[in-house]
């Protein structure tokens, strides 16, 4: 098993969950995060006074699945997210060693 963690503009959440759903991944948790990268944000002027917005608005998407479908759900990550300017993103995969499903305590790729 594994697990995708990837960092898009917040715009590109519907995108990105239904390219996820069209290649057959089930499950999905969405978290609200700020952050910069390599652009470290941008300053803005407001009522006449210039300030530095460090953070900027992000998504965090995490699924954990097989890893036969690693490779097809980050393409449609990739595909859904991408819009070619900076701050597009980031994708992370890990090792999942156990999951467990809590209501029936199903284990392993059962629980997925």
């Amino acid at each position: 098993m594994k697990k995708i963690e990837a960092i898009i503009k917040p715009f590109k959440l519907d995108e990105v969950k239904e390219a996820l759903q069209e290649v057959g991944v089930q499950g999905l948790s969405v978290i609200e995060a700020k952050g910069f990268g390599r652009q470290k944000g941008h300053t803005e002027l407001y009522r006449g006074a210039e300030y530095v917005v460090d953070f900027l608005p992000k998504v965090k998407i995490e699924v954990v699945i097989s890893e036969d479908q690693v490779e097809t759900a980050v393409e449609a990550i990739i595909a859904a997210a991408r819009t070619e300017k900076i701050g597009d993103g980031k994708i992370f995969i890990s090792s999942v060693e156990q999951a467990i499903r809590i209501r029936t305590g199903e284990e392993g790729p059962e629980a997925l």
